[in-house]
């Protein structure tokens, strides 16, 4: 047990504890209570010294607040409509009906999904000249990895899948990516 503090100027040393013969002292008699350690510095500020306000320093003004500088955090609707303003803006796309559209629909749930759909997209590519290729083009479903071409065929469709993601784990996606090929030539 540390010893006790003395007071802050020296005036009053702490008494120390004293035993006599015929009593015993234990820890507890020599400690006081929360309340007992506020009456005491109680009496003590309101007779020696005055408690001394101190002036807080203001606080700095904003210079520019989140929403002028375009900082400040957007709804999804918000941002929705920024991004598709965004799109037509950097490059309009024009619909070619002679490149082949597929469209790559993976959940957000788990990076696994993420990076097979990657995968598939920069195989595709790669192998096909002519094909559009779009990873989530809607807002997902949950437990979704679908590959399918837009308005016509599906390639895989595994739905409602629940972690630990075996169906879509178990696939090799090197032969699905040749399948895809294969049925789109």
């Amino acid at each position: 047990m540390a010893p006790r503090k003395s007071k802050g100027d020296g005036e009053e040393k702490a008494k120390p504890l004293t035993t006599t013969a015929s009593s015993t002292v234990t820890r507890s008699m020599g400690s006081r209570t929360r309340s007992q350690t506020q009456q005491n510095g109680a009496k003590a500020a309101g007779s020696a010294t005055k408690p001394v306000k101190l002036a807080s320093p203001k606080k700095a003004k904003r210079k520019n607040s989140a929403i002028e500088t375009g900082r400040a955090k957007k709804g999804k609707k918000e941002e929705e409509a920024v991004e598709e303003v965004e799109k037509e803006e950097e490059e309009p796309e024009v619909e070619d009906p002679t490149r082949t559209k597929i469209v790559i629909e993976h959940c957000k749930q788990c990076n696994a999904f993420k990076t097979r759909a990657i995968q598939v997209k920069e195989g595709l590519e790669g192998a096909v000249p002519g094909v559009n290729v779009a990873l989530n083009p809607e807002k997902p479903r949950r437990g979704c990895f679908e590959i399918r071409e837009e308005g016509g065929e599906t390639f895989i469709s595994l739905l409602e899948m629940k972690r630990p993601f075996a169906p879509m784990k178990a696939l090799d996606m090197e032969e699905v990516i040749e399948d895809i090929i294969k049925k789109i030539k």
